[in-house]
């Protein structure tokens, strides 16, 4: 790997730090929040939030962070992982990383019954590990890499701002519910807990449970990073998801009632 640029060494410097500050004040837990009482009536709010509302709407082409409604979203082909690094991450590291990946895979595809893996040819969900540098030269690759990429989305994973320490795009064709591609890009500066956190948010983002909700606990998708990793909550979303009796293109008011009816069978068989 090469010599990380004082841009590369400055941010992994700042995000040590911030692993460092989050761990010290409790957040980023590793438990899966088992002992937090769940209802369905809760488990079936939260859905609706995560999975039926996006994080970003579109404004002239521009993102902007605010939660919008939005349909039902979820893959119907298998979920083909390509993982891409940069220059910069050294070997050891790749191998960690493709092992935490796989296994991570392994995981959503046993919740959601759905076909995830790693792929080492042509894949529709392309996860990138890239560090400062790469990540601002990144536009020739992504427009190649995923012809029709908005050049908003572009610019965002461009220009991504140091508090972001990952994010994920996943697209439909026209105006289909249904995931055709997506693209994943965790920065290759992360220390070890914030850097499993971002692959589990985003792979499991990019599945179709696309916003984060203040209201969602105990779960991932909560800006307020009290859990680092996949919790028994969020398992049970995804599981949701990808029941049969739900279909892309639902709305919350068509959703409601069987999301509801699922959440309540889910959890007697947790009893």
């Amino acid at each position: 790997a090469a010599a990380a640029s004082p841009a590369s060494q400055a941010m992994r410097d700042y995000l040590a730090g911030v692993e460092q500050a989050l761990i010290a004040r409790g957040r980023l837990r590793i438990d899966d929040g088992a002992e937090i009482a769940l209802t369905a009536e809760k488990l079936a709010e939260d859905f609706i939030e995560v999975a039926l509302h996006d994080e970003y709407a579109r404004e002239g082409g521009r993102l902007v962070s605010r939660p919008t409604p939005a349909p039902l979203r979820r893959w119907q082909q298998p979920v083909r992982l390509r993982l891409e690094f940069g220059d910069s991450v050294a070997p050891d590291q790749r191998a960690r990383d493709r092992a935490e990946i796989a296994g991570f895979a392994g995981r959503l595809a046993r919740l959601s019954g759905h076909t995830v893996a790693l792929t080492g040819g042509a894949g529709n969900f392309n996860v990138l590990i890239l560090n400062e540098d790469e990540r601002r030269a990144i536009a020739p690759r992504l427009s190649a890499l995923m012809p029709g990429i908005p050049a908003g989305d572009i610019a965002a994973l461009r220009d991504l701002a140091p508090q972001n320490h990952c994010t994920v795009f996943a697209y439909s064709t026209g105006n289909s519910p249904v995931y055709a591609q997506a693209v994943a890009l965790i920065r290759a500066e992360l220390p070890p807990r914030l850097r499993r956190s971002c692959i589990h948010e985003e792979l499991a983002q990019g599945m179709g449970l696309a916003n984060d909700s203040p209201r969602a606990r105990p779960s991932l998708f909560n800006d307020d990073e009290e859990f680092a990793f996949l919790t028994r909550h969020d398992e049970l979303l995804l599981q949701i998801l990808y029941d049969p009796r739900l279909r892309p293109g639902m709305t919350e008011a068509e959703a409601r009632p069987i999301v509801l009816q699922i959440a309540r069978e889910l959890l007697e068989t947790q009893a």
